[in-house]
């Protein structure tokens, strides 16, 4: 989740709480609130119900306790009016922490550059998928790809264009793979994807899927080519490797092709 104010028509000011839900699938998830009007009841409700809407269990939760207070303050004693005028204000604090308290746990786990997950993210999730896999006995391919010439991209174009150049990577990993994928970036100019059940036949299909999205990517860019070099390693449930030691492989593969090669352009090892 990431907080941002933005400057709207006459001046005013409007919040957006991006939110990273645990859903993968569900990616990112945008509540807007308008600056103007405050925190309204009607805000509140509005972005509790997405939040349910939205499958996010925290939410949810703050949500229900919402109903059962309203339930209880439906009496006209001083008592109760005072109550309903605190319940609000105290929710919507409570609403804020947990987006905040979300906000820290994502910037442990994701690359703020391109929301793909960090190195660390990365090795979370993955170890834990490896134990599943190894247990069901199912065979996934571990992705380590190199953006070329990123260097001399950043050096003649500036920052801001090799920026850009790890986004349009990381927009090509997300079409190439499901949902279900682990897709990360590792550092620099690395990227890392654990496919899950994924066999040594899937292999070229998933590289040619990930060539297609890379040459969509370059229809509009005259300047310079993005391409990756990619190595490939398998991991059989029979012949367990460990996370280390796949994208060890993978890399060492992935240098190979590097080297071997003349041109930039999308390789496999």
């Amino acid at each position: 989740m990431a907080f941002h104010e933005s400057q709207g028509k006459n001046g005013h000011h409007t919040s957006r709480l991006r939110v990273c839900l645990p859903d993968p699938a569900a990616n990112r998830k945008a509540f807007v609130f308008d600056g103007r009007k405050g925190t309204s009841q009607k805000d509140l409700e509005g972005a509790l119900s997405s939040a349910l809407l939205a499958a996010d269990k925290e939410f949810g939760h703050v949500l229900c306790e919402v109903d059962e207070i309203s339930k209880a303050l439906k009496s006209e004693t001083p008592d109760a009016q005072t109550l309903r005028v605190a319940v609000h204000p105290a929710v919507w604090g409570a609403f804020k922490q947990v987006l905040l308290d979300r906000e820290l746990r994502n910037l442990a786990l994701t690359d703020d550059l391109t929301c793909l997950y960090n190195r660390r993210g990365f090795f979370a999730a993955a170890t834990q998928q490896l134990k599943l896999a190894l247990r069901n006995g199912e065979g996934m391919l571990l992705l380590f790809c190199d953006v070329d010439n990123l260097k001399k991209i950043n050096d003649t174009y500036g920052h801001r264009d090799g920026d850009l150049a790890l986004i349009r990577t990381a927009n090509a990993l997300g079409e190439a793979f499901r949902d279900s994928d682990i897709l990360a970036r590792l550092g620099g100019d690395e990227f890392a994807v654990l496919a899950l059940e994924a066999s040594a036949e899937d292999q070229a299909l998933l590289l040619h899927r990930l060539e297609k999205n890379l040459e969509k990517s370059n229809f509009n860019e005259t300047r310079y080519e993005l391409s990756l070099s990619v190595g490939v390693a398998r991991f059989d449930p029979q012949h367990a490797l460990s996370l280390g030691d796949l994208i060890e492989h993978a890399d060492r593969d992935m240098y190979e092709q590097k080297r071997n090669r003349a041109q930039p352009c999308l390789s496999q090892a």
